[in-house]
């Protein structure tokens, strides 16, 4: 396998690292998701028009760059360095990669890539919580319209968003996914039978909960064929967990950096903290999970292209590995720091409720490491 990066991959991870260092404040990315509108639209807006970084991973017809999976990595890993809420996985990644491959979706691509669309998609429910494959919310045609009932849970970035990816049974039972299907819904005015209850989360992001009550929708918000959604949705759910597992191998480079400074500074008994052995030992230990996290991200997005064992056996084991590492490294960077650790001050703790939230988006660690025994088992 090559793990070297192209010229472009290069010189794409340095922009993109230069403009978070200079332009990306930790303080006032905070404000803006506790008492503002929940992210910085300018931001997004410089990611589109400064970046390109909405469209490094869309096709080149939608506006985009036509890159793939290390794109999608690289961009990821840098905005978790930086602790970025603005919702790149979420629209880019996930919803783009919907919509590419429901097709017929051109020019709301094309919106993505020149900021002007957010995409959230809602996929989990209340009985089901984060199984996407079983779905009660039900979808009926009445004349050339479809009509869809049923509630949604835990939908991220639904309160920002202009669009709307709902999933909803055409046909079977529940636990069928056969008969899952895929809808576009626009909320810039949210129509007339979804009503959405949002909140902020553990780690500074914006859900929602929707619930869907008669809503009506024209034919054309199907994509793709009725009842064949889950394949899609199964890449999506993949691809996603891949990108957050490479946003928390930034982040914990930078909790692990902002912890072995903050060693080199601490006195007691005369003497700087990070000089004691046992405390030195506990870094290391930090540094291993770390690396061995970024391993297991090289190898899932390099199996991101295969077939759907190999690309499922490959993400769970990354998504197993990353649950490990993230509640190490944030558990013992907060401990080095000591009480301060927790603090709203102090950067380290909003990154440790960030790797704490990222062990359950896309499937929780245990899930994944389900999913891998199911899929090695002899």
């Amino acid at each position: 396998m090559d793990f070297n990066l192209t010229n472009e991959q290069e010189l794409l991870r340095e922009g993109l690292t230069k403009f978070l260092c200079s332009r990306y404040d930790l303080t006032s990315s905070r404000a803006a998701a506790k008492t503002g509108p929940g992210w910085q639209p300018e931001i997004w807006r410089a990611f589109a028009d400064e970046l390109g970084i909405l469209g490094a991973t869309l096709p080149e017809d939608a506006g985009g760059s036509g890159g793939g999976p290390v794109e999608a990595m690289l961009i990821a890993e840098a905005l978790g360095h930086a602790l970025v809420i603005e919702p790149f996985v979420d629209t880019v990644v996930v919803a783009g990669g919907l919509l590419h491959r429901a097709g017929g979706a051109g020019q709301l691509l094309a919106d993505i890539v020149d900021g002007g669309a957010v995409v959230a998609l809602a996929a989990g429910e209340p009985a089901s919580g984060d199984n996407w494959g079983e779905v009660a919310t039900t979808a009926r045609r009445e004349g050339d319209d479809w009509v869809l009932d049923g509630s949604k849970a835990m939908v991220l970035n639904a309160s920002l968003a202009t669009h709307l990816l709902i999933t909803a049974r055409t046909s079977g039972e529940p636990a069928d996914t056969d008969g899952v299907s895929l809808f576009l819904v626009q909320i810039a005015s949210p129509p007339a039978g979804l009503t959405i209850h949002p909140y902020r989360t553990v780690d500074d992001r914006r859900a929602a909960d929707l619930m869907l009550e008669n809503l009506r929708l024209p034919a054309d918000a199907l994509l793709g064929e009725a009842g064949r959604a889950w394949p899609s949705l199964q890449q999506a759910r993949d691809e996603g967990a891949a990108a957050v597992c490479a946003e928390a191998v930034g982040a914990m480079r930078k909790v692990l950096a902002d912890t072995v400074e903050y060693c080199k500074q601490r006195h007691q008994f005369g003497t700087a903290i990070g000089s004691f052995q046992a405390l030195q030992h506990r870094m290391v230990d930090m540094h291993m999970e770390v690396e061995q996290a970024a391993a297991a991200v090289y190898l899932a997005v390099l199996h991101l292209d295969s077939d759907a064992a190999g690309r499922a056996k490959a993400v769970s084991a990354a998504k197993a590995t990353i649950g490990r590492a993230a509640r190490f490294v944030g558990q013992n960077a907060v401990q080095l720091h000591g009480g301060m650790g927790m603090t709203e001050e102090l950067a380290i703790g909003h990154y440790f409720k960030r790797l704490t939230a990222v062990q359950y988006e896309f499937g929780s660690t245990d899930a994944h490491v389900s999913r891998y025994a199911e899929l090695t088992r002899p």
